[in-house]
């Protein structure tokens, strides 16, 4: 087995900038690049392989070659590839938007709900994200404002800075602001049932879907409740389990073991990863798998990382 690095999914949704490909690397020709999805085995933007072996292949087709025992023994709970991570550029305002369950998902859906977290990596003076209400209200009172256009008067705003850590369980309303750019790890779904969009017209000219009726069944109608880390991680939950390392010249080991695949996002500097025999370079924005049972791995150079496992 050999650690992978990834090339993203890249997606030019109209709400996004170009801060991705300027300040992260990001290889993509379009004009917008809202998100990268650094991790994926999702049908709608798979990460691929990017040298060794398997240059080429998406990771999904690597994962059938060389077997689920890849993954874990924390993954066999999970009939498929069970987390996405993303790296989000918000020039502009996401719509307001909340999402289901598994049990609402898989049933309205047929694909699993979505519970994620942000970890913010910039933000503009001022920048700030929408997560619940600020007091209960009613779901006819939610539908009123809906329709009145006034959902915002009531939406519970956060104030965001580099470093903050936000967790976002599903039937939470949310909605990134703009001037925010993320890292986002999330279960492997893109099911968004978006409310509220400002008005905005899609590349067809017409106004976006909405998706109330969904939305009405699935929102918590309540202020959001404060994570807080009870274990050292930035997020520890079912689906996946988060931690930040920073180096300054110096070096860490990590112990991959059979319990889980680890995946370490590169979001400022260099470092090198050394297993065995094979040593690789990741830099700013790269992505790179790393096979559950590889054993110890050395992590060296000036770099923030992003490491995550599955629980």
């Amino acid at each position: 087995m050999e650690m992978m690095k990834l090339t993203p999914a890249c997606k030019d949704y109209l709400w996004g900038g170009h801060r991705l490909v300027d300040e992260y690397g990001i290889k993509f020709d379009k004009e917008i690049c809202a998100e990268a999805w650094t991790l994926s085995c999702h049908k709608d933007g798979e990460s691929v392989v990017s040298g060794g072996e398997f240059e080429g292949k998406t990771l999904s087709q690597v994962i059938d070659i060389l077997g689920k025992e890849i993954l874990g023994t924390n993954c066999s709970r999970f009939e498929e590839f069970p987390i996405l991570i993303k790296l989000i550029d918000a020039k502009r305002a996401l719509s307001i938007q909340v999402h289901p369950d598994n049990e609402y998902a898989l049933k309205n859906e047929n694909q699993y709900g979505k519970t994620e977290m942000w970890y913010i990596l910039e933000a503009d003076e001022g920048a700030f994200l929408y997560e619940g209400f600020d007091h209960e209200i009613s779901k006819e009172e939610f539908e009123q404002r809906i329709k009145n256009n006034t959902l915002e008067d009531v939406l519970h705003r956060v104030y965001v800075k580099k470093g903050d850590v936000i967790f976002i369980t599903p039937g939470t309303l949310h909605a990134i602001g703009a001037g925010i750019l993320i890292a986002e790890i999330q279960q492997s779904s893109n099911v968004t049932y978006r409310i509220y969009d400002y008005g905005r017209v899609g590349a067809d000219g017409k106004p976006r879907e909405l998706h109330i009726d969904k939305a009405l069944d699935v929102t918590k109608l309540v202020p959001p409740t404060p994570y807080v880390s009870k274990d050292g991680h930035l997020v520890s939950c079912e689906y996946f389990q988060v931690d930040s390392v920073e180096l300054g010249g110096d070096s860490t080991s990590l112990d991959v073991d059979k319990s889980s695949f680890l995946n370490i996002l590169a979001v400022e500097g260099c470092a090198t990863v050394s297993s065995g025999a094979q040593t690789l370079e990741v830099t700013k924005g790269e992505s790179l798998f790393i096979p559950a049972g590889l054993g110890k791995i050395t992590i060296s150079g000036n770099a923030h990382l992003i490491v995550t496992r599955i629980p």
